[in-house]
């Protein structure tokens, strides 16, 4: 695994901008010329939207929205989350998208376990949570949106770190109604960078990537 970091705090990555990268890494990963690759990187402010986001989820104030060619419905990129983007050519075949989806969540549930933040999967939702206590209900900390083309991933996942969580108040987050965001600096009650992130999210991809 080749890791390519495009950009962070103060040098935010422009949506628009990463995501022509992606497609250029994608063709190179897919027609052989380059090996599996994962951008890192956080985005300057947006809402991305799904192939499957309804009307009524996106922003309640009319902000704009990207519209994006993978899979998930609308979220939010932006400051204090980290974003990755692996590239990878699919060894199974048929080509099992799901298990994809279980790998990332597997690498980001060992990355929050650093912190000492234990998360899991919740059935029938992607992503990374941690589930309803005293604190309040299901939060979700990590979402996947993924597109493959020519058995070549792209897109992936966002992981908040210490990110402003305010932008879940105009948004119907990933579709989910009841339930909640957060943070590994919120549930770790200390503040975690991405910098501070980054060197075990390479570590945990290429283990659980190749």
């Amino acid at each position: 695994m080749r890791f390519e970091h495009l950009g962070f705090a103060p040098d935010f990555v422009d949506y628009e901008d990463g995501w022509a990268r992606q497609r250029e890494v994608h063709a190179a990963v897919a027609a052989g010329d380059e090996p599996d690759t994962t951008l890192l990187l956080e985005h300057a402010a947006v809402y991305t939207a799904g192939k499957r986001t309804q009307p009524e989820q996106r922003p309640f104030d009319g902000t704009p929205v990207v519209d994006v060619d993978r899979g998930g419905l609308i979220t939010w990129h932006g400051p204090g989350q980290l974003v990755g983007y692996p590239i990878c050519r699919l060894p199974e075949v048929p080509i099992d998208v799901v298990a994809h989806v279980r790998r990332l969540e597997e690498a980001m549930m060992r990355m929050t376990r650093e912190f000492g933040v234990e998360t899991t999967r919740v059935e029938g939702r992607s992503g990374v949570w941690v589930l309803a206590d005293e604190r309040g209900p299901d939060r979700k900390l990590g979402a996947i949106g993924v597109r493959v083309s020519k058995r070549t991933t792209m897109h992936g996942f966002a992981l908040n770190c210490d990110a402003d969580l305010s932008w879940a108040d105009n948004i119907i987050a990933c579709g989910i109604e009841d339930a909640g965001v957060s943070s590994i600096s919120r549930e770790a009650g200390r503040t975690v960078t991405v910098q501070e992130l980054l060197p075990y999210a390479e570590k945990h991809l290429t283990d659980v990537l190749g």
